[in-house]
């Protein structure tokens, strides 16, 4: 399901819903230059219930201590809004979100957040995030770039489109699903639809856990939605696609498929 394009604007929510508790859940390796811009516009946000949780993976760039600097600069007696998740290992992109999310709703959040801390993702749209979210009870709204209104940087070349828009078209026929999305990695969801997931158990260490998580929320029943956004490409530091991230991308479809098949008795839905 999609909902129209509106102008990005930032119309103010209303004050309750503006309250309402939301993490931005932001893994983290290597991002000491983007990290304190990515605090601050998020800080800015008219979003009373706001809060922004950097899970970092051990960056030796010193991250998680710039992390703790934002922690310590935005701190609010009574009102946490950036704390840190230190990991000692790099486990990979999935394996920091799921940790993230989870200690995210542990920590009292109605809504979490996944985004990028490359800038890639565009902070104006949380509000109208969350206003989707709360208005219409989707337990999912997906930030996509694929529905009509959603764009991309004018910077991403032929190919890197042509390869986007692939992996999108893959892992859908293959799940069988219609969303035009299902890679993109500026998710919002619901506390009740990420403690349904049981996030210890999703597979995926890489980028597919994008993929999954959505696939998942949608083959036990919740509701997903998408709302166009601008794609931004990354200006400082470097992308984290490895190849094992990528052979990961390829194979999960299937791996979920056949696993779906299994519990189902081998029938075909």
């Amino acid at each position: 399901m999609s909902v129209p394009h509106t102008p990005a604007v930032l119309t103010p929510l209303p004050a309750e819903w503006a309250r309402t508790v939301t993490t931005v859940v932001m893994p983290t390796y290597n991002e000491a230059e983007n990290l304190p811009m990515m605090a601050e516009a998020l800080m800015a946000l008219p979003l009373e219930g706001l809060r922004l949780l950097v899970v970092d993976d051990d960056s030796p760039d010193g991250t998680g201590r710039v992390a703790d600097q934002l922690a310590e600069k935005y701190h609010e007696p009574g009102r946490p809004r950036v704390s840190v998740l230190h990991r000692t290992v790099k486990e990979g992109l999935g394996r920091a979100y799921a940790a993230g999310m989870a200690r995210a709703v542990e920590d009292g959040a109605a809504y979490v957040l996944q985004m990028d801390a490359d800038g890639s993702h565009p902070a104006g749209k949380i509000a109208e995030m969350l206003g989707v979210a709360l208005s219409t009870g989707a337990d999912v709204v997906v930030g996509s770039r694929y529905v009509p209104g959603g764009t991309l940087s004018a910077a991403w070349g032929a190919h890197r489109r042509l390869l986007s828009r692939w992996a999108n078209a893959y892992a859908g026929t293959i799940l069988g699903t219609r969303l035009r999305d299902i890679t993109g990695g500026f998710n919002l969801w619901s506390a009740a639809a990420l403690r349904s997931l049981d996030l210890d158990t999703v597979d995926s260490a890489g980028y597919s856990f994008q993929v999954e998580t959505k696939y998942r929320a949608l083959r036990a029943g919740f509701t997903v939605v998408e709302v166009p956004i601008h794609f931004e490409d990354r200006t400082v530091g470097e992308s984290k696609m490895s190849l094992a991230v990528q052979l990961e991308s390829v194979a999960m479809p299937w791996r979920l498929r056949a696993k779906e098949l299994r519990t189902s008795g081998g029938r075909d839905h």
